[in-house]
């Protein structure tokens, strides 16, 4: 497939920067309920279309993931959705590139690995975006890297509306995914509740939400009670018997790092049991999303090919397939609630904090707290009923 050149980008003017050479790809929410994706990309690394046989890209690749998270092989026949706003016309193409730098098996159109449609479940896709064109290449990279055999399905919303987002959510799930990744997020509002039951309650279907990359705070659709919180980590190699080791992604001053906090306005779930929030906490669990120590991906629209991306975008794809090798969830279940019951399958997060709220909302400490939930994946019993 022939690369495509980015057209000019209104999602990506005046883009803010996240921090010295880390640039967020996406602008944020001109108004409430517009949603803005969270990928990070470093500007610090240089950017090329392509490596030497005997050179790997900057940035974690998938023989990290699976190490990092003591992952399975497997996954084979499971679909693990991808929901974006706007159309990448290099997705194909740019996964492609990906999966064959790494040694896996092609994931195409033709072979029946990888579909991509509008959010009616057709082809007419939307207006190409460079900065959400970035956002998909991680998703899509993400998924390749931690559940290789998964099939792909990426549905692209006609803009990035909570609504239309939302009922791209809605054609995932029809269109048989079990596992839909949502990169993405706003400001909260009182109409949460009511986008809660039209777009995320799907039993049976684990659904995964970026918590936000500017530190404490809480966003929406991370929020809802449907959806597993997916909050993030600083991710580093180690002398310990793991060979890795974890911090909240952020700082005590706050401003960027895995968003974390109380709902203000969704319920709190029966599953979780902490005392500082009377509503909904956020997240449940976490994985790596800082950019400084963030995954490689390929990204030939809105990037010059190879970079270095992190962000809760990254670490919402990653659990989303960690769900699909655990197995398909049991009809009627809320998957959300796994991992509260396997706690000990998780590998607690203990250091760090991604603000100055004083607790564990924006502290880690042992067991649960706000930037990183219960921990990241150590296997996949956790993700299991």
């Amino acid at each position: 497939m022939m690369a495509v050149a980015p057209a000019a980008s209104a999602q990506t003017t005046n883009a803010p920067s996240a921090g010295a050479g880390v640039q967020r790809v996406c602008a944020q929410p001109a108004k409430p309920g517009m949603m803005a994706c969270l990928a990070l990309a470093r500007t610090d690394v240089m950017q090329h279309l392509g490596v030497s046989p005997k050179a790997a890209p900057s940035g974690y690749g998938p023989s990290d993931l699976k190490s990092a998270y003591n992952l399975p092989t497997g996954g084979s026949g499971a679909t693990v959705a991808i929901v974006d706003a706007q159309d990448d016309p290099n997705a194909e193409s740019d996964l492609a590139t990906y999966r064959s730098q790494y040694g896996l098996p092609a994931c195409t159109t033709a072979n029946g690995c990888f579909k991509k449609v509008d959010q009616n479940g057709g082809t007419s896709y939307p207006t190409a975006d460079a900065g959400w064109a970035g956002e998909i290449s991680l998703d899509v990279d993400m998924v390749s890297a931690v559940c290789p055999q998964c099939h792909i399905l990426l549905v692209e919303a006609k803009s990035a509306t909570m609504a239309n987002l939302g009922t791209a959510v809605n054609r995932a799930v029809t269109m048989g995914a079990k596992y839909v990744s949502n990169s993405y997020g706003g400001s909260e509002d009182s109409t949460d509740t009511s986008a809660d039951s039209s777009y995320f309650n799907h039993p049976g279907v684990a659904i995964t939400v970026s918590s936000g990359d500017s530190g404490y705070g809480t966003e929406y659709p991370a929020a809802s009670k449907y959806v597993t919180a997916v909050g993030g980590t600083s991710l580093s190699t180690a002398s310990n018997s793991r060979g890795w080791s974890e911090s909240v992604w952020g700082s005590s001053s706050g401003g960027e790092g895995a968003g974390s906090g109380c709902s203000a306005y969704d319920a709190k779930p029966s599953w979780q049991k902490d005392t500082g929030c009377a509503k909904r906490s956020v997240a449940d669990v976490s994985a790596v999303a800082d950019p400084y120590t963030g995954v490689a991906v390929y990204d030939s629209y809105q990037d010059q090919g190879w970079n270095v991306y992190g962000g809760t975008s990254a670490s919402s794809p990653i659990i989303a397939s960690v769900y699909a090798l655990a197995g398909t969830p049991a009809s009627g279940t809320v998957p959300a609630s796994f991992p509260y019951s396997h706690t000990s399958s998780l590998n607690d997060v203990t250091s760090g904090a991604n603000g100055s709220c004083g607790n564990y909302l924006c502290k880690a400490g042992a067991g649960y707290d706000g930037p990183t939930g219960l921990g990241t994946p150590n296997g996949t019993a956790a993700f299991t009923k």
